[in-house]
């Protein structure tokens, strides 16, 4: 019996897992790594659906799949599938996806440096990444313009009251809390159910009050929220929990008031953090940016070029960080599996 679909990938994680699709799916359509994204969204939804749901996924788990580049400049590109979205732009997922290309010979390797460029939805990505012995250290990227939209804005929040939020453009929009307006809070795994809690109801708050918009994605709009504050660790300037949604927010359900934390840094979301230290005055450029996520691992950024995006003034970001491949699958599916679009249940999932 022949199976109906069958993907190969590779196990990554920078903390946060996040899968790399580099075989099975056939041609995807677009003149772009935008336009095919879009047209996957659209046309084959059940790729992203089949590998982040149940049996095959489950609520914090991200995935890349490889695509050929359509720009002349980019070695490969690379469609980024979340549980809730397609993002057009993802800085631990590209630290991923670099790592998978190098350390599994996709792309040739040269140490100490290794040098190219990918092709996002967002568009070209520099990379530069450190290699020694075989082994991917460092990858550094040079992402798409980030920009703050608001900043010190107080919205009503059910269950909170009123909350001060900055809101930042990384790649994603992220609405941004400092967690020491919640004293019952603290930014680490022991606190992850309360994290999410309280980030899920920011969330929507945010998306209900503050308009957001960009010239290059009209319709996109908050998506992610990160709770923010300082740091005991001597290796870090600040430290950030993301909570992505995994469902719709429901004021009226509180069932749907969680999300997945983000395991790694979160690099889109240290961008957005930056972007938003700058228009404040808080944050220099070329000044190292140290961000701490919630098992103690860093990103690195610095802001390297003030430019303009629309109505916005916004920095030119770089982020380093690490990722680590930890296994080899193929999944398969069975053609009489009743669930042919995986599933969630209310347990672990909104």
């Amino acid at each position: 019996m022949g199976f109906k679909r069958t993907f190969h990938a590779v196990e990554v994680h920078s903390g946060e897992p996040m899968r790399v699709i580099t075989g099975g799916v056939p041609h995807i359509p677009g003149n772009s790594v935008y336009e095919q994204m879009k047209w996957l969204e659209r046309n084959d939804d059940q790729v992203r659906m089949l590998m982040l749901r149940e049996p095959r996924g489950y609520p914090p788990l991200c995935c890349n799949l490889i695509v050929p580049p359509k720009h002349p400049d980019a070695v490969a590109g690379y469609i980024i599938m979340e549980q809730t979205e397609y993002p057009v732009m993802s800085g631990g997922n590209t630290i991923a996806v670099a790592t998978v290309l190098l350390e599994t010979g996709m792309i040739p390797m040269q140490e100490p440096f290794t040098e190219f460029q990918l092709e996002a939805p967002a568009g070209l990505i520099g990379i530069k990444a450190e290699c020694r012995d075989g082994k991917v250290v460092q990858v550094t990227f040079k992402n798409v313009p980030a920009f703050a939209v608001h900043l010190d804005a107080v919205i009503d929040v059910p269950e909170l009251g009123k909350v001060t939020v900055d809101v930042g453009w990384g790649g994603m929009f992220y609405v941004i809390a400092d967690v020491r307006q919640f004293d019952w809070i603290k930014l680490q795994p022991d606190h992850g159910r309360e994290i999410s809690r309280v980030s899920s109801l920011i969330l929507k708050a945010a998306q209900d009050q503050l308009p957001v918009e960009h010239p290059d994605y009209p319709g996109v709009g908050i998506t992610i929220s990160q709770l923010s504050g300082p740091t005991d660790n001597p290796k870090a300037d600040w430290k950030n929990v993301v909570t992505v949604a995994s469902g719709p927010v429901d004021f009226d359900n509180p069932a749907t008031w969680t999300g997945a934390l983000d395991r790694c840094p979160c690099g889109t979301g240290t961008c957005a953090k930056m972007a938003t230290l700058h228009a404040k005055g808080k944050l220099k450029l070329n000044e190292p940016f140290r961000h701490e996520g919630i098992l103690g691992t860093t990103f690195t950024g610095h802001l390297v070029e003030e430019v303009q995006i629309g109505k916005h003034r916004g920095v030119v970001p770089t982020i380093g960080g690490q990722a680590w491949i930890y296994g080899y699958n193929t999944y398969v599916l069975d053609p009489t599996d009743p669930f042919p679009n995986g599933f969630t249940i209310g347990d672990i999932w909104a």
